[in-house]
């Protein structure tokens, strides 16, 4: 895939199955904090507020969600158990469905962690 020049355009190069699901955690993330901006960064979607807050990637056979740095997926450790995580990293099954809730939850605390931040510059 080519450097996508805007989040449409990275997710139109997926197929369907795929899209629809990506199209799932930009429409949720949207929700959680409208204010924040959408972006390319690294060559995957993206929302920043006050900094990055997370991206998403579309893979294989996963969804790839990425909160920046650690402290979201330590704070969610025990709902994520079921999922493929590393440091920065959670991996949805593209067979199973996507848990929106715990995608909603880890918004907020990325961007409370964001406000927090900026209010500390």
């Amino acid at each position: 895939m080519k450097k996508p020049k805007s989040v449409d355009e990275y997710i139109s190069g997926f197929p369907h199955e795929t899209q629809e699901l990506l199209e799932k955690i930009r429409v949720t993330i949207q929700e959680v904090t409208p204010q924040a901006e959408e972006v390319i960064s690294y060559n995957m979607p993206g929302f920043k507020l006050q900094g990055m807050l997370v991206w998403f990637a579309g893979f294989k056979n996963h969804i790839g969600f990425y909160p920046r740095g650690s402290s979201a997926i330590i704070a969610f450790e025990k709902e994520l158990s079921k999922y493929k995580t590393s440091k920065g990293a959670i991996q949805f099954p593209k067979d199973e469905p996507l848990p929106i809730l715990l995608i909603k939850k880890m918004v907020k605390f990325r961007v409370a962690e964001n406000l927090e931040q900026a209010k500390k510059k």
